[in-house]
């Protein structure tokens, strides 16, 4: 680890025994923090993606185990496991917090990562409503159908063209951190060959998705993924 984030680290501790509440510290020491990736306790970590996607709860989840015993377990699972911080900030005041240059960068996280995640979701549910209209009631190959619509091909060959681009083994099984780097390969593949009112419709179509399902699970918009509900 880089010398400067191991004093991050200590920093973070202090504060936090001097009675600063630990998310705003967390967040002030996510602001300082420049090692995109690491290994700790047995784990890969990867905060950064293609060095301009920044998971900010990845992070968040490394530091925190620094901080075991001195956080509530359930405010720590609600953050971690649910995306429910225990302080709720503005929008500006998370920003502030971790700086504008990570902020930049957990925005392309967001809409590149979470916000595509949710766009599959809309086209695979469009699908199965089609489907369902024309009297077909198997779900065979929904899936594959949406990433066809999306991106062109089926999940599979597109997840072979992703890691022969990356040099990466051709593996039966995906971890979480290469599904991230997956996804955000999808969506600037996305954004390069479509035009400019096409994404902005697909955003827009992935986003309302996003809000209903946070709608429907009787949390505000953005409070599972987006840092900062309070206006």
């Amino acid at each position: 680890m880089a010398t400067a984030d191991a004093w991050l680290i200590e920093r973070l501790k202090n504060s936090v025994a001097e009675g600063k509440h630990w998310y705003v510290a967390l967040l002030e020491a996510i602001r300082g923090w420049s090692v995109p990736e690491e290994d700790h306790n047995g784990r890969h970590y990867r905060y950064l993606l293609d060095n301009e996607a920044f998971n900010w709860l990845a992070l968040a989840e490394r530091l925190c185990e620094e901080l075991d015993g001195l956080i509530p377990e359930g405010e720590r699972t609600d953050l971690l496991f649910f995306g429910r911080p225990p302080v709720q900030l503005s929008r500006a005041e998370f920003r502030d917090l971790i700086g504008g240059a990570k902020y930049r960068t957990y925005l392309n996280y967001f809409y590149g990562v979470v916000v595509e995640r949710f766009l599959i979701l809309a086209v695979t549910e469009e699908i199965r409503k089609e489907r369902r209209v024309a009297g077909l009631s198997r779900d065979d190959g929904t899936s594959d159908q949406a990433y066809h619509r999306v991106y062109g091909a089926d999940r599979s060959t597109l997840l072979r063209h992703f890691r022969a681009v990356k040099g990466y083994p051709h593996l039966k099984s995906i971890s979480l951190e290469e599904l991230d780097e997956f996804t955000y390969w999808l969506f600037k593949s996305r954004v390069e060959r479509s035009d400019r009112s096409c994404v902005a419709s697909d955003t827009k179509k992935a986003l309302a998705k996003l809000h209903d399902l946070t709608s429907r699970r009787g949390r505000p918009f953005g409070s599972t993924v987006t840092p900062g509900t309070k206006s």
